[in-house]
């Protein structure tokens, strides 16, 4: 059997639930926002002001992406939803997780605010459900963790957000973000973990 080194996980994991409440609640709406090849927003707040931002935002990077000819930073396009929500603050209510992979840093997570602050984070946590879970990933995140550690920190933080937040839930949506490309996970609700009695 050949012994096969060690390889630090050099990725991001990023994961949503699918439930959206505006005047038809729905289950099934996806947060979790591809605005260039490596590079994913999970999406917050006002669901038509959120897609409006990231529809705007792919444009940008994507037009960046030809005049610089190479894929835009994950810095960068958190960049561009940070000028777009501070430069519409009174008129959105939407917030954004920008999470990716670049040549330049690697694996990198961006909270962008409602107001339009950015701000660089080894991991973050928004939208209703979070404030159900903050004693949670302040507990069990850990920095370098592996590809499996990561998506089972990230099932895990959806499952209990799920599980206490009546406006989150649906289906938790994954994306694990590395050099080698993008890999979509996605758990029906009644596969997820189960923290307590419901």
């Amino acid at each position: 059997m050949e012994e096969r080194p060690n390889h630090q996980y050099k990725g991001v994991s990023t994961g949503v639930s699918t439930a959206a409440l505006s005047y038809v609640s729905s289950k099934i709406i996806n947060k979790l926002i591809q605005v260039h090849d490596r590079i994913f927003c999970c999406i917050a707040g006002s669901l038509a002001d959120a897609q409006a931002v990231t529809k705007m935002a792919k444009f940008q990077l994507s037009f960046h992406s030809i005049q610089m000819e190479s894929p835009p930073l994950v810095k960068a396009a958190a960049s561009v939803l940070k000028e777009l929500c501070y430069n519409n603050r009174e008129d959105l209510q939407a917030g954004f997780i920008t999470a990716g992979w670049d040549k330049k840093k690697g694996a990198q997570v961006y909270t962008v605010s409602m107001g339009g602050m950015l701000i660089s984070q080894p991991f973050t946590i928004g939208g209703s459900g979070s404030t159900y879970i903050y004693g949670y990933a302040d507990a069990k995140y850990k920095p370098d963790m592996s590809r499996e550690e990561c998506l089972q920190f990230t099932t895990n933080a959806l499952a209990l957000a799920i599980g206490r937040d009546n406006v989150s839930g649906g289906v938790a949506h994954l994306v694990v973000i590395t050099e080698d490309g993008v890999e979509h996970v996605l758990i029906p609700g009644d596969k997820l973990p189960k923290f307590h009695d419901e």
